[in-house]
């Protein structure tokens, strides 16, 4: 199974948008399973169900920062150099979708900011664009991870 497949699987499994990209790319990242769901975990739902910044980007950002950040010699120059990777890889998800944001990608789908996950049932599913949005955001992270050598 592809990276994307797998991200796709990971929302019908009942993991959020954020966990459902970061997992298909954990084993990248030198982070164990367990702590992977731990951290990708709170950014679901546009951080927190608060449909901000679509958890797919988020989870692209936290994969990025991951493989390309130099944590021990932290500098502006390295903290340039990742916000324009965010920045490069955002704009090809806001290309794609129109929006990053995920109240704005949810625009007509019946939701709501309140902190209680919505029931995973088959009319959740068929309402919901965002096992599409796991997909392709997989493939974008996976196809830009390619052309920047990390994989």
């Amino acid at each position: 199974m592809n990276r994307a497949e797998l991200a796709k699987e990971n929302f019908y499994a009942g993991l959020n948008c954020a966990q459902s990209v970061f997992m298909a790319f954990y084993d990248l990242t030198g982070m164990d399973r367990r702590t992977a769901m731990k951290v990708s975990a709170p950014l679901g739902g546009g951080v927190g169900r608060m449909r901000e910044v679509c958890g797919c980007v988020s989870a692209m950002s936290m994969v990025l920062g991951l493989l390309f950040y130099d944590a021990e010699h932290p500098t502006t120059e390295e903290k340039r150099a990742l916000y324009a990777l965010e920045q490069e890889l955002a704009a090809r998800f806001r290309g794609r979708f129109g929006s990053i944001v995920c109240r704005e990608l949810l625009k007509g789908v019946t939701s709501d900011d309140s902190p209680v996950a919505e029931e995973r049932t088959d009319a959740y599913y068929k309402k919901r664009p965002c096992p599409d949005f796991c997909a392709e955001a997989a493939a974008m992270l996976e196809g830009f991870l390619r052309e920047k050598g990390k994989i």
